[in-house]
């Protein structure tokens, strides 16, 4: 029996694929909120204040911390700038 949550998905993860790649799928989406709502707070301003540095919509701004859109490289771009950073993607290999 597992003592914990993460137990728990650790165990499901090693056993079954499909949840593994759902799950890796997923975490690329966590990176991109993550750093979204890192470097806004990191600033100290609300979402309402990137939305007037960016010109991105308030609204969009929460759907994308919230996890419920996909932004474009382009809006990515507007937030970077507005938050005064530049945006770095890169490729890397695949651990194996």
């Amino acid at each position: 029996m597992e003592k914990n949550v993460i137990e728990y998905f650790e165990k499901i993860y090693a056993a079954d694929e499909e949840f593994r790649k759902e799950t890796d799928a997923l975490d690329f989406e966590y990176q991109i909120i993550r750093a979204i709502l890192n470097a806004r707070q990191a600033k100290n301003i609300t979402q309402k204040q990137l939305a007037e540095l960016s010109g991105i919509n308030q609204a969009d701004i929460s759907k994308l911390e919230r996890g419920n859109a996909n932004p474009s490289v382009k809006t990515l771009k507007r937030l970077a700038s507005a938050l005064d950073m530049t945006l770095k993607i890169e490729f890397q290999p695949i651990a194996h």
